[in-house]
């Protein structure tokens, strides 16, 4: 991958111009490279695809909803199958297709926060979902679909129900699971930290027992999720930062098949920008909002408000983020659960949007602020890189918080940058990231695994 340098640090999307290093990759139709997914061909006729997910609401969720919708308006017969533990509220399947709910029998009543370590062996986890896609599985089987195009696991990462299917099959993974594979905030496979404990004593043997835990868990996870990688046919991935995790992560060589927004639904409407900042993600470590805090409150008073939009909290993260914010005179407006009407006319208002996740493998938030006319400023590290283009429809910069609040700045008190970026973020989104054309790239990976 080639690395272009931008106007505030690294970017991997490309300049203007007709050619440049990475070009069929980043483009919208990808046509010349054989890991970018899309051929942009016409429909060939109608398929029957099983769905099978285990998602909670958020980016992936949505990705998935596109696609079912997108799919079925082109003749495509669709049923889905998902057990109880799956989001069915957010952007419900249900609206489009007939989605089945099959059980599984999870210790705790599946109430597991996503791939945390849990509190019941990672064998009984993975033996419960076995179940639960053996059972599904013989549901496919006897309904002559013709492929299964399965989508992640708020638990496992990767899904085991391709090990149980005999047609043909497709992954689309978000991501590996992270924390076997990222040091966040270190990897599960290390050695526990020296300890000042007394030997034998028995809280030294209990820190002993929760590392060995920790480390059978870990591997039991790893060895489980590649193998459930092992078993499909093709993988589909968001971006060229998610292929490289994958193939770090597992050897294995996915696709990718980038996503695309809804540039008819997120609109420019040309309203009036008013100083305030907004962020888009759920409430937890992952999405670094203390550090989008910690940049604002870098700038002069008054500072602006930070209206952060997320469905999921993790417990006590949102009160602990609302007092920073309280101590750092940063004014902060939390919205939980809030419709896209409302987030279109959040984006269509503000000032700017702030994306600061770590390594987020692709993001959906850029690309809405962006169709909405709102420019970007994000860290630039994961996915970001390849949908944000510096100093044109945003800044990419250090991971740095003076280095936010700079580009900030920027967009704060020059309304005119502020305004061609925007024009940009627009038209960048219609030209590269439409759903038409993620539709399309899907439709033919598809249509490539079933023949």
């Amino acid at each position: 991958m080639t690395r272009v340098a931008g106007v505030n640090g690294w970017r991997l999307n490309p300049p203007r111009g007709d050619t440049w290093p990475g070009r069929d990759c980043l483009l919208s139709s990808c046509r010349h490279n054989p890991v970018i997914s899309g051929d942009n061909g016409d429909n060939v006729g109608g398929m029957k695809i099983a769905i099978w997910h285990n998602l909670p609401s958020g980016g992936a969720k949505r990705a998935l909803y596109d696609q079912v919708r997108g799919l079925q308006s082109r003749g495509h017969e669709i049923e889905a199958w998902c057990p109880p533990t799956a989001d069915r509220t957010y952007l419900p399947l249900s609206d489009l297709i007939r989605e089945h709910v099959v059980p599984v029998a999870l210790a705790d009543d599946g109430k597991q926060r996503s791939r945390d370590w849990m509190p019941v062996s990672a064998r009984a986890q993975s033996e419960a979902m076995n179940e639960h896609s053996r059972l599904c599985a013989g549901r496919i089987m006897t309904g002559g679909f013709e492929i299964l195009y399965a989508h992640g696991c708020r638990f496992l990462a990767v899904p085991p129900i391709g090990r149980f299917v005999a047609i043909k099959k497709i992954l689309y993974l978000q991501e590996p699971h992270r924390r076997l594979y990222e040091a966040a905030p270190r990897l599960p496979w290390l050695p526990a930290d020296p300890t000042t404990r007394g030997l034998l004593t028995p809280a030294w043997l209990r820190d002993k027992a929760k590392a060995r835990w920790t480390l059978h868990n870990a591997r039991r996870y790893a060895f489980d999720e590649l193998g459930n990688a092992r078993s499909f046919d093709r993988i589909l991935v968001n971006s060229l930062f998610s292929r490289e995790s994958v193939l770090r992560s597992y050897g294995i060589d996915p696709e990718v098949c980038y996503l695309g927004v809804d540039t008819e639904r997120f609109v420019h409407r040309g309203q009036p920008r008013e100083p305030y900042i907004v962020g888009l993600g759920s409430y937890t470590r992952a999405k670094n909002i203390r550090f989008v805090i910690e940049s604002l409150a870098l700038l002069p008073p008054p500072r602006p408000r930070l209206v952060w939009i997320g469905n999921n909290t993790v417990s006590g993260y949102l009160d602990e983020m609302t007092a920073l914010a309280a101590t750092l005179d940063v004014p902060f407006s939390p919205r939980q659960r809030i419709s896209d009407d409302a987030i279109i006319d959040l984006l269509n208002r503000a000032a700017a949007l702030v994306y600061t996740p770590r390594l987020e493998p692709f993001g959906y938030a850029p690309l809405e602020a962006n169709a909405c006319g709102l420019p970007v400023v994000g860290v630039a590290e994961g996915g970001v890189r390849e949908s944000v283009i510096d100093g044109e429809t945003g800044f990419l910069v250090a991971n740095r918080p003076e280095a936010v609040a700079e580009a900030v700045t920027r967009l704060l008190t020059d309304k005119d940058l502020a305004r061609r970026m925007g024009r940009a973020a627009r038209a960048n989104a219609e030209q590269r990231w439409s759903l038409a054309a993620a539709v399309d790239r899907t439709e033919q990976a598809l249509l490539r695994t079933g023949s």
